[in-house]
């Protein structure tokens, strides 16, 4: 098996919203899910939203294949901050789950950070939710660590 990293396009528009449907689907299970679903401002189309980065100068959107067939995607957008440094956020990367432990979500988070790198962002950050242990292990395998933990509550009873 060969782990390969690429820029999508928008010839990759269906494989991108398939992607995007599992990973919303997966997300739904997880503590937190609902509320990240809630806030996406995407939400009425996820999928439509991850096809728009491709177009976006602000966004790097990968694909990772295995032997030429795609499996999973990462989406980092870049913005300058207060002191006018770049600061690069991975907003999603996912990698189908039978595709998991094979190196392709390195692979990916590999190629967002040169890319950030390259385009002079001075640093990076993402999510990972409550109690989603592989993320968070994922994450900090990358050199990332917690900087502050979002806490919430439902106000109506939930």
């Amino acid at each position: 098996m060969e782990e390969s990293v690429r820029v999508a396009g928008l010839a990759d528009r269906e494989i991108l919203r398939s992607l995007a449907a599992e990973a919303r689907a997966e997300l739904s299970d997880k503590k937190g899910g609902d509320v990240v679903e809630r806030l996406d401002p995407h939400r009425a189309d996820s999928r439509a939203g991850i096809v728009n980065a491709v177009e976006d100068p602000d966004a790097t959107l990968l694909l990772g294949d295995i032997d030429g067939t795609p499996v999973g995607y990462g989406l980092m957008t870049l913005r300058t901050v207060v002191d006018g440094s770049l600061h690069a956020t991975v907003e999603e990367i996912f990698v189908l789950p039978e595709a998991r432990s094979v190196g392709v979500g390195e692979a990916i988070i590999e190629a967002l950070l040169d890319d950030a790198r390259e385009r002079g962002a001075v640093a990076v950050q993402s999510t990972a939710l409550p109690g989603d242990r592989a993320t968070k292990n994922f994450f900090e395998s990358q050199g990332m660590v917690a900087r502050s933990i979002l806490v919430h509550r439902w106000l109506d009873g939930r």
